[in-house]
């Protein structure tokens, strides 16, 4: 599609508009509230999410058309305040192009349908610009790669031990410190559960938002425009509502299965 077409310049405005800087910020002001609980809970179901649109794949292989249709309508994740103000808006946009005369031939049920599926993308960036922050604080502050939150519970459980152990040596924290520099303090199982649980707690936190930072740099690189471009082009072809994998959420599952991956081998190793 040429880039100085009316519809991409309305796509070009209504990008930076309310995923620029500012408008981000605008945006995620409705994240404080209901928000800070369905943004953890989205993450664990975001896995499902993923099994279903991959069953969603299988059935259409399998030529069965309906059955791929049925689970590609599933709604795994929850709504949250910000992804109903992005599919609001990206709604009221859809409709003011079909006003302009630029709009899709899509039916209704079809556009909803898309426009969740294009919050549902967002959320998966969301999910990579955490994974990808958790990775960089894990070289400098830990120096191992740390993908996700399980090779993240070791080194901050250990840490943590040994900070309380250094504060609670009966002889001082400058001999406790030397002790402990030769000889490594226990680690129970609740420490590491408590870390986990803490650790997810936080995680979540900053998926909620880490659009913050992962929207402004989707525009200057033209990610956000491209996608919305893509939407709207679906919904002008057959393409629409076809129980398609976007590559965003399989992206996002890699980092917990390199994870999980780079944890089995240090297991396995000892």
């Amino acid at each position: 599609m040429t880039p100085n077409t009316p519809q991409q310049l309305c796509i070009k405005a209504f990008v930076r508009t309310n995923f620029g800087l500012w408008g981000t910020i605008r945006l995620h002001r409705s994240a404080f509230g209901a928000d800070l609980l369905r943004a953890p809970l989205n993450v664990f179901l975001a896995p499902a999410l993923l099994i279903m649109r991959l069953l969603a794949l299988l059935a259409k292989r399998l030529g069965l058309a309906k059955t791929s249709l049925w689970l590609s309508r599933r709604k795994i994740l929850l709504q949250t305040n910000v992804s109903r103000q992005i599919a609001q808006r990206v709604t009221d946009f859809i409709n003011g192009l079909e006003k302009a005369g630029l709009g899709v031939r899509a039916p209704r049920d079809v556009v909803a349908h898309e426009v969740a599926e294009y919050t549902d993308v967002r959320n998966a960036v969301a999910e990579i610009t955490t994974s990808l922050c958790l990775l960089i604080a894990g070289y400098f502050i830990f120096h191992r790669p740390t993908p996700g939150l399980f090779s993240l519970i070791g080194p901050v459980a250990e840490r943590r031990a040994h900070s309380l152990a250094v504060e609670q040596f009966p002889f001082g924290q400058g001999l406790g410190s030397a002790y402990y520099a030769v000889f490594s303090p226990g680690l129970d199982t609740w420490q590491v559960v408590i870390t986990g649980i803490a650790l997810a707690l936080v995680l979540s936190l900053v998926t909620t938002f880490a659009g913050l930072i992962a929207d402004p740099l989707q525009v200057l690189t033209g990610t956000h425009r491209r996608r919305l471009s893509r939407l709207l082009e679906r919904l002008n072809t057959d393409d629409a509502h076809n129980g398609g994998l976007a590559r965003e959420h399989v992206t996002a599952r890699l980092g917990d299965l390199s994870d999980m991956a780079l944890n089995l081998w240090r297991f396995l190793r000892g």
